[in-house]
């Protein structure tokens, strides 16, 4: 398994610039998540890496080697795209073992790869059938069943669970989240869904406008995000922001007055800008104790034991997670406590954090 390193990687669609310079290291054996909003660049990146697309500049190593001239069939890769992309006039046995059959591969060796592969992903039942005898779940293991008999050094996912219902598609992340436990290989997975990016990723790189914004584990990325963008993008339900004004060891705006605790309140006085905007989770909004912010319930969305209030704060509309026991009318207005230990800074201009 190769390291994987893109150096200065340009990408240009005639006069449209997609990927500025990026550079991004992928270590031997890590799964790592390309995560961001639809046109950020992610499976453009992913596209290049397979040589699907040509570069504009820069290249692309595997270790030591340069693989930016090389056809796909040369990358020692293998690839599952969004729509399945199976074969509809061959049973899916045969769609398994097409690049072991074009690369003549013995019959003895073929059928036990396919069946080593059909029985870890539960397919080994329906290798008989044909793809339009299968539900959108069992054709995305059929795919990914294909890729996975190549034995190759490089797995790439371009979104492979976006067209399958919210039900399947969380059992589908669990398959692949065990499947990832079992197969020692680099995989690159792309998707615009925070979840499945948090599910799976040993590393998440959140990208916007063709730009990296930060990388690290999911733990990372929620609990110190380096600018509001990727504040609001990883966690589910997302970041409330509220225009704020530093004032001492306070921010204030319309709705709110709260303390600012210890460090954050150093960090803020010693900010250049009074301006900011105040990052506060909806885990983070409680209904006893802390600090006093008043909001307005607006809708009052039952997800089971949690219920979700999205509510008004002046003019900013402001997401609570609360337990659903605790429900509130909609329309009523009334003070909730936040946890202050928890609330973070943007500067207003840059959107970093402070």
């Amino acid at each position: 398994m190769p390291r994987i390193t893109f150096d200065q990687v340009e990408k240009s669609f005639g006069r449209t610039r997609v990927l500025p310079p990026l550079d991004l290291v992928l270590d031997d054996g890590e799964f790592t998540v390309l995560v961001g909003p639809s046109g950020c660049g992610k499976s453009t990146t992913l596209r290049l890496l397979a040589g699907l697309e040509t570069l504009s500049g820069g290249e692309i190593y595997f270790d030591d080697r340069p693989i930016g001239s090389l056809e796909p069939k040369e990358r020692d890769i293998a690839m599952v795209f969004q729509d399945y992309a199976l074969y509809p006039h061959m049973n899916i046995a045969r769609n398994m073992s097409f690049a072991l059959r074009l690369a003549r591969q013995p019959k003895a060796t073929i059928d036990a790869e396919v069946g080593r592969v059909a029985e870890m992903l539960n397919i080994a039942h329906l290798l008989d059938r044909k793809p339009a005898e299968l539900s959108g779940g069992q054709r995305q293991r059929v795919a990914m069943g294909r890729a996975l008999v190549r034995d190759a050094g490089t797995f790439l996912f371009d979104e492979p669970l976006s067209n399958l219902d919210a039900k399947l598609r969380a059992k589908m992340r669990t398959e692949l989240a065990e499947m990832r436990d079992t197969i020692d290989k680099n995989m690159v997975y792309v998707t615009h869904d925070q979840v499945e990016a948090m599910t799976l990723g040993d590393r998440i790189v959140v990208m916007n406008a063709g730009e990296i914004q930060q990388q690290g584990t999911a733990e990372e990325l929620f609990a110190n995000p380096v600018n509001r963008f990727v504040a609001g993008f990883i966690g589910s339900p997302s970041m409330n922001f509220l225009a704020g004004q530093i004032t001492g060891d306070r921010i204030r705006g319309e709705g709110f007055d709260l303390p600012l605790d210890g460090e954050l309140a150093a960090r803020a006085r010693a900010a250049a800008t009074r301006e900011v905007e105040v990052g506060i989770r909806p885990s983070s909004i409680v209904l006893e104790g802390g600090a006093d912010i008043e909001l307005r319930v607006i809708v009052s969305e039952y997800l089971g034991a949690q219920s979700v209030l999205v509510t008004r704060c002046g003019p900013a509309e402001v997401l609570a997670e609360i337990a659903s026991a605790d429900r509130i009318p909609t329309g009523q207005s009334r003070r909730f406590g936040v946890r202050t230990s928890e609330i973070m800074l943007f500067d207003k201009g840059s959107g970093a954090r402070i």
